[in-house]
C-alpha cells in the first residue's frame, strides 16, 4: 500500500470546494474537477490544480474524494461508462463524502470492491463553516483496511473521523445523528 500523494477531488460546491482547499493546504497534490467554471477557478485560487476532465483528474490519483448532491450522481460518476472506475489507476482509494441513501452507498462500494478498489462512504457533518475551517465530522463505512487508508486523508479536513462499520454504515450513522439532532 503506497502513500497517498495525489488526490482527485470531484464536486467543488459549497462543501466540496473548501474541503479540497483544506487537502491542498495539508500538502496533498489535489487535482480538482467540477462542471462549474467558477468552482474550478476558486479551487485553483485555493491551491488545487484544475483538471480538464474527470478522467484526467482520476487517472493520476492515489485517492479520489467525491462530494456530490445525491445517490444518482454518485452512481453515475463512479460506475458510468466514462466514470471514475473507467479511469482510476489500480489500487486507488475512493472516499465518497456525499450524503446519500444507504443502498446506493453499498451498491457503489460493492462495485468498487469487485473491480479491486478500496472504498469508504464518509458523509460529513458540520456544514459550510466546518468545511472551511477543516473541522468536519466524518462517519465512515468500509472495511478496516479501507478505513485505515482513508483516515489520513479525511483527518486533513476534520475534527473527528469515526469508523462506523462496513460499507453503508457511514450513511446510516449520519442519518441516526441527523434524526437525533432534529428531535432535540
Amino acid at each position: 500500500m503506497s502513500k497517498i500523494k495525489i488526490i482527485a477531488f470531484i464536486g467543488l460546491g459549497n462543501m466540496g470546494g473548501p474541503m479540497a482547499a483544506n487537502l491542498a493546504k495539508a500538502g496533498f497534490d489535489v487535482r480538482a474537477f467540477d462542471l462549474s467554471p467558477e468552482a474550478m477557478q476558486l479551487a485553483v485560487k485555493n491551491g488545487c490544480k484544475a483538471a480538464d476532465s474527470l478522467g484526467s483528474a482520476v487517472s493520476v490519483a492515489d485517492a479520489v474524494v467525491t462530494m456530490l448532491p445525491a445517490g444518482s450522481h454518485v452512481k453515475a460518476v463512479y460506475v458510468g461508462e466514462d466514470g471514475i472506475f473507467a479511469h482510476a489507476k489500480a489500487g486507488a482509494l475512493f472516499c465518497d463524502c456525499s450524503t446519500i441513501d444507504v443502498p446506493s452507498a453499498r451498491e457503489v462500494a460493492a462495485s468498487a470492491t469487485d473491480k479491486g478498489f478500496s472504498m469508504v462512504d464518509s458523509p460529513v457533518s458540520g456544514g459550510v463553516a466546518a468545511a472551511e475551517a477543516g473541522t468536519l465530522a466524518f462517519m465512515v463505512g468500509g472495511s478496516e483496511e479501507a478505513f485505515a487508508r482513508a483516515e489520513p486523508v479525511l483527518e486533513s479536513m476534520a475534527k473527528a473521523v469515526i469508523h462506523a462499520g462496513d460499507a453503508g454504515t457511514g450513511q446510516a450513522a449520519k442519518y441516526v445523528i441527523t434524526c437525533c439532532w432534529a428531535f432535540q
